[in-house]
């Protein structure tokens, strides 16, 4: 499913989108399409796409802090200037993971290609973000573990236990859900220390 399209970036790897609204399409994504830790698809051209992950949100309103008095109401608007209602809107940030080819082949690591603006954004599919993690022996691998540390700022020891969570759910291994548990503890061990810094 469409959920977004790429406004702009903050990095070569932290995009931001703009989340579809019903002046955008008849049939728009929910909330839950685009939530905190949710993966995404980019495609590229036919045989690339790069994969990332939800990690922020920020509301666009021109109207905050517009204390001037108003003529016509919201409703009258719409009919006066359809396009009003669109400037306010859902601004998501993207963290790019890597990227998958039609071939079936699997990167983790800082794409080498910069993503356009205007490129649409798809709430990627479970079986695709299964495949993601898997290595060419069929091993859970989360090689982007410093990509979200190092660039989700404080978001990033908790993007990591959604996403291990999500994994953990997602029919790993018995082998795999006890190397997540270690992962788990260790994030876990350093949002304990971390928190304790003044």
């Amino acid at each position: 499913m469409k959920i977004a399209k790429i406004v702009s970036s903050n990095s070569h790897i932290d995009y931001v989108g703009r989340v579809i609204d019903e002046l955008d399409a008849a049939d728009p994504p929910g909330p839950d399409e685009y939530g905190f830790g949710k993966f995404v698809s980019i495609p590229l051209d036919k045989s690339l796409e790069s994969i990332g992950v939800i990690y922020n949100s920020m509301l666009m309103n021109p109207d905050y802090a517009n204390y001037g008095p108003r003529l016509s109401s919201a409703n009258e608007l719409e009919g006066f200037s359809p396009d009003f209602l669109n400037e306010q809107g859902c601004l998501i940030g993207i963290l790019l993971l890597g990227s998958m080819e039609g071939s079936g082949k699997i990167t983790q690591n800082i794409p080498t290609r910069i993503i356009p603006a205007g490129k649409e954004i798809f709430a990627a599919a479970p079986e695709d973000v299964r495949h993601f993690h898997r290595d060419e022996n069929g091993r859970l691998q989360i090689h982007y573990y410093s990509q979200i540390i190092g660039h989700a700022g404080n978001f990033g020891v908790p993007l990591l236990e959604s996403i291990i969570e999500g994994l953990g759910e997602n029919g790993c291994s018995d082998e795999d859900k006890k190397r997540l548990g270690v992962l788990k503890q260790s994030l876990a061990w350093q949002r304990t220390i971390g928190g304790m810094r003044l």
